[in-house]
């Protein structure tokens, strides 16, 4: 009997250090509303694009980094320009903020 409750304790142990791990391994995901104030396209074929938010809490400029082709598309047609409110979630990887989720706020 005393083995087996050894026996759980020690995998209790490991199935907690395990979880603990693997949430510190992968990167925080960010939710934010903001003002778009200042978009950057790197030319007309560009693959990304950076975008300043003042975010509607805080007040401080965030510059977020955008890669998917939907909302570069978007913002080279100019449905989403500077003024835009705008919901996204992001994820700083090597120090970037990159998108994950970028959408207007009414809706697009």
């Amino acid at each position: 009997m005393k083995a087996v409750v050894s026996f759980l304790v020690v995998a209790a142990i490991v199935a907690v250090s395990v979880f603990g791990f693997t949430k510190g391994a992968q990167a925080d995901e960010i939710k934010m509303v903001g003002v778009i104030t200042k978009i950057e396209i790197e030319g007309a074929s560009a693959k990304t694009a950076t975008a300043t938010l003042k975010d509607n809490k805080t007040e401080q400029l965030v510059v977020i980094t955008v890669n998917d082709d939907l909302t570069l598309d978007k913002f080279k047609d100019h449905r989403i320009v500077e003024g835009d409110e705008i919901r996204c979630k992001y994820e700083v990887i090597d120090g970037k903020n990159i998108s994950r989720f970028f959408r207007k706020t009414a809706g697009c």
